[in-house]
């Protein structure tokens, strides 16, 4: 494992040192997950398809909460929620 310090600019910018680049180019995409006060960093050609399809679910989950926490989401009982679905 490598380990290097780098600084968060005022611009949130942060330059990956060059000991730790080897390997990537210039525009290529990288993903960040924050789990609690931990950055992951990978570079996005590396996934696999599950993590990518595991990753726009949680993405839409959370656009929907935040839908639902807006009042955009409409309560019905069960037989009014069947009814709904039909007609899609």
């Amino acid at each position: 494992m490598e380990i290097a310090l780098t600084t968060l600019s005022s611009k949130g910018q942060v330059v990956i040192p060059s000991e730790l680049r080897e390997g990537m180019k210039e525009g290529e995409k990288l993903i960040i997950i924050k789990n609690g006060h931990q950055l992951i960093l990978k570079k996005a050609s590396e996934l696999d398809k599950q993590m990518k399809e595991d990753l726009e679910f949680a993405r839409r989950t959370e656009e929907a909460y935040k839908r639902y926490e807006r009042g955009e989401f409409k309560s019905m009982d069960f037989d009014d929620f069947i009814a709904e679905m039909k007609k899609w």
